[in-house]
């Protein structure tokens, strides 16, 4: 087949799937999780569930997807607003609380819980561990936090701990719960 046309084809595929994972995520944000089926789903991309299911072979298969895709997302809106700030403090506190509050508008509940079973949230958190463990080596070459222990310690700490933000009644609550974040592995000593 001639190049443009496997270009054309592809870029046709693309556009279908993304259609497809648009309707999955409009379903849950306006539903919820588990308003999501294969009839629903065709019905509000305008496809019939014959090519649904040439996309995905259940709903599951779409849901993983869209879980990846907005996971992805969220990894690029980390590294912008990394990239955004000069400070290596600053950097940390902007990277720490847009963390939490994605933590905060997008965790809980059992049905969301089964989609953070996926090994692509494995390497996704793998990735994050890294990405803050960067930050917080950054951070600790300017003296401003502790040094009792490791960048990757002090990771493990900022990730376990904006888990919380889950559980706040509000956004001001999750600013409050990373001062806190952070004031736990600023040098005490005022370094």
């Amino acid at each position: 087949m001639p190049k443009l046309w496997n270009e054309t084809i592809d870029a046709h595929r693309q556009a279908v799937r993304g259609a497809i994972l648009d309707a999955a995520a409009a379903l849950v944000a306006d539903h919820g999780l588990m308003s999501v089926t294969m009839s629903k789903v065709a019905e509000n991309t305008g496809i019939g569930r014959a090519t649904l299911y040439k996309y995905f072979p259940d709903v599951e298969a779409i849901l993983t997807a869209w879980h990846q895709r907005q996971v992805h997302d969220h990894l690029i809106h980390l590294a912008e607003i990394r990239d955004s700030e000069t400070a290596p403090l600053v950097r940390l506190h902007a990277v720490l609380e847009a963390y939490a509050l994605i933590t905060f508008r997008h965790g809980g509940g059992t049905p969301a819980a089964q989609l953070h079973q996926g090994t692509h949230v494995a390497q996704a958190q793998k990735h994050l561990t890294g990405f803050i463990e960067g930050l917080i080596t950054e951070t600790a070459h300017t003296g401003s936090l502790r040094k009792d222990l490791t960048s990757a310690e002090l990771a493990g700490y900022c990730l376990h701990a904006t888990a919380a933000a889950a559980e706040m009644p509000s956004e001001e609550a999750v600013r409050r719960l990373v001062g806190v974040i952070l004031a736990g592995i600023r040098d005490p000593t005022g370094g």
